[in-house]
């Protein structure tokens, strides 16, 4: 049974989605505001988070960037906040998908199919937890990084994408691929985008990032991580 965890300070909302979740069979664990959610993610070890921006102790974000430094445990924003600029920011920090109230119970219920894929894809991609490639160390588990025993800091964008191509290492990974796997469902996630952040994860990770040994640019297509 899937285990959610709801951190919304509105009882209405909370309420309705708490009924309608269980209704579908979810395990729902609830929170009304930030500091109660981190100590419900900390102790309940949910499989995915449904969370509002607005709470009363703390800004949703600031929960997001938490999370984020220590698990890759899908989080689907549910918020009031229209703007495109608050969309962008909780999806670069790690947000998986953003939805906008008011919704519709269909939408989140498919929302949350989508997050249910991405962890069954996880699991049967990655199956180990630590991955060494010539002087690269990947500690998917721990959420490390290591160049030649050095540890490097990755932005959760960053380490998704790092993680995504390991999966997929030999292979070529497509900008749609890419856009649908990191970016999650309802981001387009554009080319434009989707370079900068390669360029970024290379110059981390690459010792000559104008000659990589790791990430290989298939022009026009995509991305592929070596596999010798």
């Amino acid at each position: 049974m899937t285990k959610i965890l709801v951190i919304e300070d509105d009882n209405k909302i909370l309420n309705f989605v708490t009924m309608a979740l269980k209704a579908k069979g979810y395990s729902i664990v609830t929170a009304h505001n930030g500091n109660e959610g981190i100590l419900s993610f900390c102790t309940e070890n949910p499989d995915i988070m449904i969370l509002d921006l607005g709470l009363p102790d703390m800004d949703g974000i600031d929960i997001i960037k938490q999370v984020r430094n220590v698990s890759n445990i899908p989080i689907v924003v549910v918020s009031a906040r229209e703007q495109d600029s608050d969309k962008i920011q909780a999806l670069d920090e790690g947000a998986n998908d953003y939805v906008t109230k008011p919704f519709s119970m269909g939408e989140l219920l498919a929302r949350l199919r989508v997050m249910e894929r991405l962890i069954e894809r996880e699991i049967a991609h990655m199956p180990e937890s630590v991955y060494k490639f010539d002087y690269l160390s990947v500690d998917s588990e721990k959420r490390r990084i290591y160049v030649d025993e050095a540890e490097i800091h990755l932005t959760p964008i960053e380490f998704k994408l790092l993680l995504l191509l390991i999966a997929n290492r030999g292979k070529v990974v497509t900008h749609s691929q890419i856009s649908k796997e990191v970016w999650g469902y309802g981001e387009t996630g554009d080319s434009k985008s989707i370079r900068v952040f390669m360029a970024s994860l290379r110059r981390k990770i690459e010792k000559d990032s104008s000659n990589p040994r790791f990430i290989h640019t298939e022009i026009g297509v995509g991305y592929r991580f070596a596999d010798e």
